[in-house]
């Protein structure tokens, strides 16, 4: 961390220009890096980048589907937003306002039998970022929760419906493959790619991978899916903080990475909750 008030060798002030966050200098930028809830105010006007993640879905309960990762909004020059949208204009912003950072916390873990909950949204400004949606689950044969990136289907007798990602911000999640009690759980929807449908009544869908941003100076892949639950293979959570889902051999669904917007693992056949999904983050970036 850079202290606050730093002086050039000419005796100038050098920045930073903000209060607020961890602060960092990299690549001729200032960074302010928001890991929970907070206020950023400029001392003079700024024209800011942003990075700002919502809080990934928690896995659905018992043979489900994985959470989806975090909606994933960005200004990054050259640097994709989420949903395949590229990045967004950046934000002017006034000396001496304080403007409110609220970070997404990841959905809530539950039980078997319990579609999963969805994360928490993130804003900067006045950018918001939506949650990641719940896996569904078998038992109630619920669809995946709709999401900054949607939640995987529930394994169910027949195939189970994913939940739809946010535009400009996350894709799909993967649809249940219906096969009875041995059916499995589909893979929640990255902010890059779709989640995996689930192969066999074996196997869950793996999660939908994330996007990579550098706006601290090193390429970082955030907001990927939860893996959907299955009976014997456990499915990759996509990368960028996904989960990996359930077995029904090994309680192997994993939570959604902190401060990723990953979402979580789906829960496998047998008593086997699922795993909570990940916080989001805020990043904000002026030049030097």
């Amino acid at each position: 961390m850079i202290p606050l008030g730093i002086l050039a060798a000419a005796g100038g002030a050098t920045g930073p220009f903000a209060t607020g966050g961890t602060i960092t200098e990299a690549d001729g930028y200032w960074i302010h890096t928001f890991t929970a809830s907070g206020t950023f105010t400029p001392t003079e006007d700024l024209t800011c980048e942003y990075l700002v993640i919502a809080g990934g879905g928690s896995g659905g309960g018992g043979v489900a589907g994985g959470g989806g990762g975090g909606g994933y909004r960005s200004s990054v020059t050259g640097q994709d937003s989420g949903g395949g949208a590229s990045a967004e204009s950046a934000l002017s912003l006034v000396a001496s306002t304080n403007y409110t950072v609220t970070v997404g916390g990841g959905g809530a873990g539950v039980n078997q039998g319990t579609s999963g909950t969805n994360g928490s949204n993130s804003v900067f400004s006045s950018i918001t970022s939506t949650a990641g949606g719940g896996g569904g689950d078998r038992d109630s044969g619920t669809a995946g929760k709709t999401g900054g990136s949607g939640g995987g289907g529930g394994g169910n007798d027949t195939p189970t419906a994913a939940g739809s990602g946010t535009t400009n911000q996350g894709f799909a999640g993967g649809s249940a493959r219906g096969g009875g009690t041995n059916s499995a759980g589909g893979g929640g929807g990255g902010a890059g790619v779709v989640g995996f449908s689930s192969p066999s009544n074996e196997n869950g869908g793996a999660g939908g991978n994330g996007v990579a941003s550098s706006i601290t100076g090193t390429s970082i892949t955030r907001s990927g899916g939860g893996g959907g639950g299955g009976q014997t293979v456990s499915a990759s959570g996509g990368s960028g903080g996904g989960g990996a889902g359930g077995t029904t051999t090994a309680f192997s669904q994993t939570a959604g990475t902190v401060n990723t917007g990953g979402g979580g693992g789906g829960g496998g056949h047998g008593n086997n909750a699922g795993a909570s999904g990940g916080s989001g983050i805020v990043i904000i970036r002026y030049g030097a």
